[in-house]
This record gives C-alpha cells, structure tokens and sequence, in this order.
C-alpha cells in the first residue's frame, strides 16, 4: 500500500471551529440537527466535486471522475451509527477507517496527495448495517507546501 499523505482544512463548511494540526484525519461530532447523515458533506468553494453517495446503509463502491495533475483527491464520510467504516480509494490503493457512534453525526475529511489520484477510480466503502454514511469525493489544491 503506498503511504498515505493526508490534510485537513478547518476551512470546510462542516468541520466547525475545532481542528488538531498535524493531524491525519479530521473527526467531528454534531447533534443530528446541525447535519444529517441524509446529507453527504459538503466540499469548500475552492475545491470541485468528483462524485457524491447521499445516506445509505452497508457496502457500496462507487466511482470518481478525472481530476487535474497536481490536484489532491478529497474524501469527506459522514456517518451515525455503532460501528466502524473502511474506506478505499483505487486505483492508488489508499484507505482509512472510520468509527462511528450511535446517536451522534460524525463528520470526516481526508486529503489524499499520493502519484495517480488526478486519474479516475472508485472508493470502496465497507459498513455494517448498524451504520448509516453519506459521502462526497473532491478535488482541491493541495496544502501550501505540501509538495
């Protein structure tokens, strides 16, 4: 599996005003009033929508347009219920998990910027029937000095 360059942006209109610098991934928990897990993440206005899955329950694969050379891949999962997301992106082979929580909304955006994520491909999401996901993939410059 090739490693997995990731960033996340306070900036998204989901992700509220609490971030952790440095870190891989971007988890928020939300009262069901504030987002719908119906509802699949939204993307900021700098970056372009490549494919989206409103609310949905178990495995799906679903794919992805074409993007730009040097534009990241954004992957944003929201999802509410007891039990744990695995998501995979092809053909670049990169994944992530996700826990879930029963009663509450958790919102999660990952920035890939690995060789091959300007092609066009599919993500692969594993979810028990516990769980209830949405999801949007994107494309986004990468982070200043990212590369």
């Amino acid at each position: 599996m090739l490693p997995l360059v990731v960033a996340c942006s306070p900036d998204h209109p989901d992700s509220g005003e609490t971030s952790e610098p440095a870190a891989p991934s971007k988890s928020e928990s939300a009262t069901p009033t504030r987002d719908s897990v119906k509802s699949p993440p939204e993307l900021d206005g700098t970056e372009t929508l490549a494919g989206r899955q409103s609310g949905t329950r178990g495995g799906r694969i679903l794919e992805y347009r074409k993007g730009q050379k040097r534009q990241d891949l954004i992957v944003a999962v929201r999802c509410q219920g007891k039990g744990e997301i695995k998501v995979a992106l092809n053909p670049v082979k990169v994944g992530f998990s996700l826990k879930c929580v029963d009663g509450e909304v958790t919102t999660n955006y990952n920035q890939v910027g690995v060789t091959g994520v300007e092609k066009k491909g599919t993500v692969s999401v594993q979810a028990p029937s516990t769980v209830r996901w949405s999801l949007t993939i994107g494309r986004g410059e990468p982070p200043e000095g990212a590369r």
